[in-house]
């Protein structure tokens, strides 16, 4: 279990330390940030979509916000009398902190009612209520989640856990997501290794549709079997897309799948999220994870960029039952040279075609064996 220790930096933000075992307690200077900060600005706006029946974040501050500096300036980077950065100590584990150019937030609550279907609802709009972090995976300013050691990739799972638990509980929030862009081709604008969690005052346009199939489906077989699981045990069944079976979490390529790298790691024991695996799921997830992302790097002579989305059920009490925690794990890239690119069909009509074929794909990951990372990414105490 890791140790928790919270502080507030110069304007009022929430930092949270994340402790390996055996970490040494931290100083009170650690806590402490010294930068003239100042204040908070006001939220944005969520603005209603009456075409689609979706919310959109207007968040035009975000235009100012920290775009690819130079190491020796990098604002997750432990602080230096030279870069004094947003993280006080001038070393750490895991950290997480809220981010200072959010698309939401800092205020929290209840965002408008939207209308009933059939109503126009043109004009509808509120505060951008919610909350933005980031999760600084290791103090080391290059490299890679996949070059982490299972300590330090169970202290992250440790504090996406603990996030997801204590964002669940704010007000007005519906949903609550870890994820990690990878890659310059994904738009990656910071390149310390680094993820973020989004906790939303409405449920996401994605997990809207993804639930109602799922509480659909809920609703109409007796055992009450969330649609992941019934998936899950077919394609395990099948075999032909799986990538590793372990003893709590499987992941396979999914039969339809939309991207050309695309993998779901799926627990075995349908949970809603994150913080609602055991201490002994959350050790196994440190390996399986590490070991997706080692084979995704192994297929190429450089680096894949990705996006990993940590699906979690959202909060709302119609569609939460028929949830299941999974991630999907996708890239664009595919071929050594070439990516994939949302154009027309994609972009506009979100009808995806894809130009590779999940049994291929699967097969190759299989064929992979997880290459090990040629340094630890522990951190400096390691």
């Amino acid at each position: 279990m890791s140790r928790i220790t919270t502080t507030r930096l110069a304007d009022s933000r929430e930092l949270i330390y994340f402790d390996d075992p055996g970490t040494p307690e931290r100083t009170p200077e650690s806590l402490v940030d010294h930068r003239p900060l100042p204040a908070r600005g006001e939220p944005g706006d969520v603005r209603y979509d009456a075409l689609s029946g979706d919310w959109v974040a207007i968040a035009a501050h975000r235009q100012s916000r920290t775009h690819l500096p130079p190491a020796d300036q990098c604002p997750i980077c432990p602080t230096t009398p030279a870069n004094p950065s947003e993280i006080p100590a001038p070393d750490y584990d895991v950290v997480v902190f809220e981010n200072r150019f959010p698309s939401l937030g800092p205020a929290m609550g209840d965002i408008p009612t939207a209308p009933a279907p059939g109503h126009n609802g043109h004009g509808l709009t509120g505060p951008a209520f919610g909350r933005c972090e980031v999760v600084a995976f290791t103090p080391q300013h290059t490299g890679s989640f996949a070059e982490l050691g299972e300590t330090r990739a169970r202290t992250v799972i440790e504090a996406w856990a603990q996030r997801t638990e204590a964002l669940s509980a704010l007000p007005g929030i519906k949903q609550v997501f870890p994820f990690e862009n990878r890659g310059a081709d994904i738009g990656v604008t910071l390149h310390h290794p680094h993820g973020q969690i989004y906790a939303y005052p409405y449920v996401t346009p994605r997990a809207e549709q993804l639930g109602a199939v799922a509480r659909k489906y809920y609703d109409d077989v007796d055992a009450k079997e969330t649609l992941a699981a019934s998936l899950l045990r077919a394609e395990r069944n099948d075999g032909s897309r799986m990538v590793l079976e372990a003893k709590h979490f499987s992941a396979y390529v999914p039969f339809a799948a939309r991207w050309p790298l695309e993998i779901h790691l799926v627990p075995h024991r349908s949970v809603p999220d994150l913080a609602a695996l055991t201490g002994e799921e959350r050790d196994e997830l440190s390996h399986v994870y590490l070991d997706l992302l080692k084979r995704l790097d192994s297929l190429y002579p450089t680096p894949m960029p990705y996006i990993s989305a940590w699906h979690q059920a959202p909060l709302d009490p119609v569609l939460r039952p028929a949830g299941q925690l999974h991630l999907q794990l996708t890239s664009p890239r595919r071929a050594a040279d070439k990516l994939k690119y949302l154009a027309g069909s994609e972009a506009a009509m979100g009808a995806f075609i894809n130009d590779t074929t999940p049994e291929a794909v699967a097969e190759r990951l299989r064929s992979v064996a997880a290459a090990p990372s040629g340094k630890s990414m522990e951190g400096s105490r390691a």
